[in-house]
């Protein structure tokens, strides 16, 4: 965008931001505030140090009651909104991980190593080929109702193979498909 070059021109033309091309102070090459003459990112970085020196201060009820009537005046729009960000951080959340197991293949591989030793170990010796056939419907299962729905699908162990207070066996019986969203809900709890 065009900015006005001085802070003067800024004013007579009412814009809201000027920008001169000139460092700030502290070396930021970025449109200033007409009202202020402050850089955009120092005053980014104030804004961010107040949010932090005022996140562990106790909230005032009026101000805990004006949030609760934004809330029921506004109720459908925060609640997009909310969708709309965590489907934003999931997406970044998952691209990192991928990014990650890109850079770290030895760490993932080991990952991998020691999640087929837990169920080689998880497995009782009485399991045999019948059994491994029907626990490999439930895979297929899975894979199944991910192509028809789109959602993606896991076989999760009912009892978890490495849960806190008990630890479950991989057997047909133990085994339930859902969708990824709800196992990551339950996480390693029974």
């Amino acid at each position: 965008m065009d900015y006005p070059k001085t802070r003067r021109a800024a004013r007579d033309a009412y814009s809201e931001f000027y920008f001169t091309g000139k460092p700030c102070k502290h070396g930021h090459v970025a449109p200033r505030i007409t009202k202020r003459g402050q850089c955009v990112e120092c005053r980014k970085a104030e804004w961010v140090a107040e949010n932090e020196r005022r996140k562990p201060l106790p909230k005032s009820e009026a101000s805990k009651a004006a949030g609760r009537r934004y809330y029921e005046k506004n109720r459908e729009l925060t609640i997009l909104r909310a969708r709309i960000s965590a489907e934003r951080n999931l997406e970044a959340v998952r691209e990192a991980k991928r990014n990650w197991k890109q850079r770290n293949k030895d760490y993932t591989q080991i990952d991998g190593n020691a999640r087929r030793r837990r169920l080689r170990e998880a497995t009782p010796r009485w399991v045999d080929a019948a059994e491994r056939a029907r626990i490999k419907t439930k895979y297929e299962e899975a894979r199944r109702k991910q192509k028809e729905t789109g959602v993606r699908y896991v076989v999760d162990h009912d009892i978890p193979l490495k849960g806190e207070r008990v630890c479950g066996l991989h057997v047909y019986e133990n085994l339930v498909v859902m969708p990824f969203s709800a196992n990551a809900r339950k996480s390693n709890k029974f």
